[in-house]
């Protein structure tokens, strides 16, 4: 997380402190930005996110968050520049450049790949010029050109401590002497002689003459071949500080980042600020510097980064050594500027940066700060004092003093117990006396008139005071009911009106109703948990302060109307860091202010600050499913989403550095949200389990109460499941209609079947009947079909009987034949003969016969072969004439071989079908 401190150099010395306003400094340290300690060189791209050169890679900052891209070849990462959309860096044995893809994520392009680089090669620092990078080792510089892709080499005779750019020139030194590159080539401008063993740190150019800053030596200017000292007050201190890096900025001034003393601005000749670790900065050794666009000065460390916000309106005053103590009261006062403490009351001279003093007598606790006819009073937990200068006069020790209010020629004076007076006796202001009649604490009171007093007790509530003439007692006082008492609560006088702040709002009093009422539009700056503190005050410019969490407000009298004007500074509690119910501001001149501390003081200048050219960007935006893993969408493009990759982060920013001004942003995901968010300074915003659709994600922001220029938003979709596609959708209701049919039809099925119920009944005695007539017809038709089944089958097995005994007959006839004469002797016999074994084909004869036995008997041979794919064409035949229920005797004839040789058949064939020991081939067969 980054820490905003504000520091000074404080050497304390009999109750005197060294006074040094600083500019605002955001520290970061390594584990802020989880990286390496060191960082090497800084810069800035158009987009105005920073780039860091760290130990361990390239760092990338958009204001919100840091992100770290490790160095490709795992080496130090010591130099890095910003042109355009490229990053280049350099780093051991390697250069080359980083680009932003699709996700905007940086990409790496090695330049120095295809280069033979020198061995133990570190490029230490890289410049642009015109169209030209120049990469920069210690012992060549490489210059790419950026249009054609193509690298010079420039290798000096001896190394190479630094290359340095000004305006249109660029410059090198090495052993030999100072260089100017032009055109390619390199000339010496300062020899070998002249800079006597001096290294350069930076050049700069001033009114045509040339400023080196050099590492152990100082400052010189070089002018017409001479040089010479350039004197500075900072020289003493140099010495023994060793300059490591130096830049001229955008004003002129220079900044020195030193080795072990901090950094110098240098303002002409003078110190504008010395920084170093004891009064702000993380670290003494400054190892770069950097200037952003908006003038914010960037400083790499030996450890850690910071920014000094040298622009800011806002400077600090800071003592940690506890000797100053919590700021409860300022005011200037014969040009000095008097602080009132829990220490005591210190001062010192307002036309220049001195040292503050400590006021004698004052030590404890100061509670105010009047100035009334040229007369300083100071309210103190000792009671009244006047102030001169650096002396103290005591004129009222009863109690302690909380406020002054001048009555006519006269003071009313809030005391611990209740109210006194003090009077002017011979041009000495003193002490005249109490008022009786009230004896309650009186920080904050009013006058209404010379009869009316209000008083504001944090613990009792708000009072009304009746006094009498001449303030002489208090007569009678009462509570309000409303408002009620509430905590750090306060009363002020504004433009002749009296306000009371609380928890509730503000008030206005009325004083011809006796009574508050409320202002809407005053105590609309408490809305949404903002209220800290109900303390109010009033300064010279006529404005009404008024402190809140995160803003400090300020309302003018308007020339319109009796309403007020109401102005805000994005200034927080936890920045301002006063005492909760005693913040305190005052107008040490015009338009500037001083806001006291619990560790100092605050210098504000209250003018218009210009953010209107800030950019709000989406940085990065993810999705997962609830279970996986996340992963990066384009930010350029719709994206479209599965619908379990329904949970999406948005991280977005408005790269600005200022430690005061917090930038703050509001969204709205159309399709989702209805109203834009509040406004608020995180910069990241999840959205869980979105159904599908498309939505529209939109984010501006608002810099120092000043909206950005734009607004970004970004559309995306996430689909529907197949189950809720339209597809399905259709399925869904086509299932649903045949589902209705069918349950309409049943239902009218389940009608008909009670409606058919009652008829089957009456009819069931006579289907009964006819049934039972029926089964005696079908006994009868059974029993006749059966008989005609045998008799068929008999008429099939005697006409198989006379066919084989047909053909038997004709095999007798044909062997008589040919015994009988020789068959080519006779040409009428050997016809005869051939159409005999035409006749008496085997094969023919069962073809017919097993077509025959299949119309017969339901195709029974193709179930048996199906059964039994293995049974042969004569066990096929075997197996009808047991279908036929023939007896091995009445077989072998039509076999045409013995009963014996049947039986054998009848055994192989069990066996072939695997037929059980104890299950009878044939009523295995007859059941088939």
């Amino acid at each position: 997380m980054k820490s905003i401190s504000f520091h000074i150099v404080i050497v304390l010395f009999s109750f005197t402190l060294f006074a040094q306003e600083l500019p605002p400094i955001s520290n970061y340290s390594p584990k802020d930005y989880q990286a390496g300690i060191q960082n090497w060189m800084i810069t800035q791209n158009d987009e105005n996110e920073i780039f860091i050169a760290n130990n361990e890679g390239l760092l990338q900052f958009n204001g919100s968050k840091w992100k770290l891209y490790p160095s490709p070849n795992s080496s130090i990462m010591r130099s890095v520049f910003c042109q355009r959309e490229r990053i280049y860096t350099g780093a051991y044995m390697d250069f080359g450049f980083w680009s932003k893809n699709e996700h905007k994520k940086l990409i790496y392009q090695s330049l120095s790949k295809k280069l033979n680089l020198l061995e133990d090669e570190q490029f230490w620092d890289i410049i642009s010029y015109d169209k030209w990078i120049l990469f920069q080792s210690l012992q060549r510089i490489y210059i790419y050109d950026t249009k054609s892709e193509k690298i010079q080499i420039i290798d000096p005779k001896s190394p190479i401590f630094k290359v340095y750019k000004t305006n249109n020139q660029i410059f090198f030194q090495t052993n030999l002497g100072l260089y100017e590159l032009d055109n390619g080539t390199s000339k010496q401008i300062i020899s070998e002689q002249q800079l006597n063993g001096k290294k350069i740190v930076e050049i700069f150019t001033k009114r045509d003459q040339l400023i080196l800053v050099t590492r152990q030596n100082g400052i010189f200017q070089f002018s017409d071949g001479i040089l010479s000292p350039y004197i500075t007050l900072a020289d003493e201190q140099l010495k023994y500080g060793s300059v490591y890096d130096a830049l001229q900025l955008s004003n002129g001034d220079i900044a020195l980042g030193t080795i072990s003393k901090g950094i110098f601005i240098l303002n002409e000749n003078t110190i504008r600020y010395h920084i170093t670790q004891q009064n702000g900065i993380s670290n003494n050794t400054i190892l770069s510097l950097f200037e952003d666009t908006d003038h914010n000065l960037w400083l790499g460390l030996d450890n850690g980064i910071d920014c000094l916000n040298l622009r800011s309106s806002v400077k600090k005053y800071a003592n940690y050594t506890g000797v100053l103590g919590t700021v409860y009261s300022s005011i200037v006062y014969q040009d000095y500027l008097y602080i009132g403490t829990n220490q005591g009351l210190f001062f010192k001279n307002t036309n220049h940066s001195g040292d503050f003093q400590f006021v004698n007598g004052t030590k404890g606790q100061v509670w105010s700060l009047f100035m009334h006819e040229n007369t300083l009073f100071c309210g103190h937990d000792l009671g009244t004092m006047i102030i001169n200068g650096g002396e103290s006069n005591v004129i009222y020790n009863a109690s302690g003093t909380w406020k002054f209010e001048p009555f006519q020629d006269k003071i009313i004076q809030g005391n611990y117990y209740g109210l006194s007076l003090l009077t002017k006796v011979s041009g000495n202001w003193t002490y005249e006396r109490k008022i009786p009649g009230f004896n309650y604490s009186c920080r904050f009171f009013e006058i209404v008139n010379q009869n009316e007093i209000l008083v504001s007790h944090e613990y009792r509530g708000l009072y009304r005071l009746m006094v009498e003439d001449n303030l002489s007692r208090v007569s009678k006082f009462s509570v309000f009911e409303n408002p009620k008492k509430s905590k750090n609560a306060s009363l002020v006088k504004f433009n002749n009106k009296i306000y009371y702040a609380s928890q509730e709002g503000i008030f206005i009093y009325e004083p011809t109703k006796k009574s508050f009422a409320k202002s809407a539009s005053l105590s609309a700056v408490f809305e949404h948990d903002e209220y800290v503190t109900g303390k109010m005050v009033t300064d010279k410019s006529n404005y009404l302060w008024v402190f809140t969490k995160n803003y400090l407000y300020y309302f003018s009298k308007s020339k319109l109307s009796d309403d007020l004007n109401k102005n805000s500074i994005p200034i927080s509690s936890d920045l301002t860091n006063s005492m909760p119910g005693f913040e305190n501001i005052y107008e040490i001149k015009k338009n500037e202010y001083l806001i006291g501390t619990t560790d100092g003081y605050y210098i504000l200048r209250n003018e218009p600050v210009n953010h209107s050219k800030h950019r709000v960007a989406i940085a990065e935006i993810t999705a997962n499913s609830l279970e996986g893993k996340s992963f990066s969408l384009n930010t350029n493009e719709k994206s479209s989403l599965k619908h379990h990759q329904n949970n999406i982060r948005f991280s977005f920013s408005v790269p600005q550095y200022d430690a005061y001004i917090n930038s703050e942003y509001q969204y709205i995901l159309e399709g989702f949200q209805e109203k834009w968010s509040k406004w608020s300074s995180k910069s990241e915003v999840s959205f869980e389990n979105l159904k599908p659709g498309t939505y529209t994600f939109k984010v501006k922001a608002k810099v120092s109460n000043a909206e950005t220029e734009n607004i970004v938003s970004y559309q995306f979709e996430i689909k529907k499941p197949w189950y809720f596609s339209h597809l399905a959708i259709v399925c869904y209701v086509l299932l649903l209609l045949i589902m209705a049919y069918y349950i309409n039809k049943l239902y009218k099925d389940n009608y008909n079947k009670k409606h058919q119920k009652i008829i089957a009944e009456n009819n069931l005695l006579l289907e009964l009947k006819e049934l039972e007539t029926q089964k005696e017809i079908m006994k009868l038709k059974n029993k006749e079909l059966a008989q005609d089944v045998d008799k068929k089958n008999k008429e099939l097995a005697v006409s198989t009987m006379n066919l084989i005994k047909k053909d038997e007959l004709l095999k007798i006839i044909k062997e008589d034949l040919k015994s009988s004469a020789e068959p080519n002797t006779n040409k009428n016999l050997k016809t005869l003969i051939t159409t005999i074994n035409k006749t008496v084909l085997e094969d023919d004869t069962w073809n017919v016969f097993k077509e025959a036995f299949d119309k017969a008997d339901n195709d029974f041979i193709k179930k048996v072969k199906s059964y039994h794919p293995s049974l042969t064409p004569n066990d096929l035949r075997l197996c009808a004439y047991l279908r036929l229920n023939l007896s091995s005797k009445e077989i072998a004839p039509l076999l045409n071989i013995s009963v014996r040789s049947v039986e054998i058949k009848r055994y192989r064939l069990r066996k072939k079908m695997d037929l059980p020991h104890e299950q009878s081939l044939v009523e295995y067969i007859l059941s088939i």
